[in-house]
């Protein structure tokens, strides 16, 4: 069986480093993407050879970005396309959610830059490149939170810059950007060249992970509260690495997934006039050149 090369944005720790442990398990070669060069090799190291037997040596490649810098996510592209192995599973994982409002050097608001703009230009400029395979599997993390989400529907804000001119909720500006991000990828879904797929993979409320820790703000008063009825880590990526690993790629393409099955988002995010102006608006903001249907 060859081995398929997984890149996992967010790798080094919490959902990401989970995925990545698992899909070693399953024989994949995996890639991790890291804004800190020292953890991500440390976690590099934790992987290694825990494979099968006959990839027991490989250590796992590994790549500092930080996401939030569009630059910065053109550079990754960049290399993953010169390093002659072809990306057959993208996993956008990396993502976070800020207690204030702040931009990036590029202009735009921290949390979107990281949920929506980083994993859309990352697959665009991959495309771009030809680093992907033919039947290339694209899973971006979303959220169950995408409910809360507060997007005008007759005009979208694709850069998160509005929420400089109303109340920064940190909730409520995570969950838009994940609704702004499925939204994309259910365009995309229509877009991308035949045999390639894009997925939203649900991983629901999960423990232990310091992402509400390390958000600080109302995420992070609030998450003793929901400990009670959070699941593990790693029940947490069963859907994830359930999209990764299927013999057949599963339907349907830009879906909503959760345990391991299609789910509903919400009725905004189904609205295909909506996740047209969405896709058009963040490749116009990122300089992309959109893919055609």
């Amino acid at each position: 069986m060859s081995s398929k090369t997984t890149v996992i944005t967010g790798g080094a720790s919490g959902l990401g480093l989970v995925m990545a442990r698992q899909l070693v398990k399953a024989g994949h070669s995996v890639v991790l993407v890291g804004r800190d060069a020292t953890r991500t090799r440390d976690a590099a190291e934790r992987l290694h050879g825990m494979g099968s037997s006959h990839r027991e040596a490989v250590l796992p490649r590994t790549y500092t970005a930080d996401l939030e810098q569009w630059p910065q996510v053109r550079a990754l592209a960049a290399e993953l396309a010169a390093d002659s192995h072809p990306v057959d599973i993208l996993i956008n994982n990396a993502g976070a959610a800020f207690p204030r409002y702040e931009q990036t050097a590029d202009g735009a608001e921290r949390t979107y830059a990281l949920n929506h703009h980083a994993p859309f230009l990352l697959t665009h400029a991959l495309l771009a490149e030809g680093a992907l395979t033919p039947q290339a599997r694209i899973i971006n993390m979303s959220s169950f939170t995408e409910r809360r989400g507060k997007l005008d529907a007759t005009d979208p804000d694709v850069a998160g810059t509005s929420w400089s001119n109303r109340f920064y909720n940190q909730i409520n500006v995570y969950a838009t950007s994940k609704l702004v991000s499925l939204l994309a990828a259910r365009e995309l879904a229509q877009r991308l060249p035949d045999g390639m797929s894009v997925y939203n993979a649900n991983p629901g409320m999960v423990k232990g992970t310091a992402m509400n820790s390390n958000a600080g703000g109302l995420m992070r008063l609030s998450a003793p509260l929901f400990r009670p009825f959070s699941i593990t880590p790693d029940e947490g990526v069963q859907t994830p690495v359930w999209l990764a690993t299927a013999s057949s790629a599963p339907h349907p393409s830009g879906g909503f997934f959760s345990k391991s099955q299609p789910d509903a988002p919400s009725r905004l995010a189904l609205n295909d006039t909506l996740a047209g102006t969405v896709y058009t608006k963040t490749a116009a903001l990122l300089g992309v050149v959109p893919l055609t249907r």
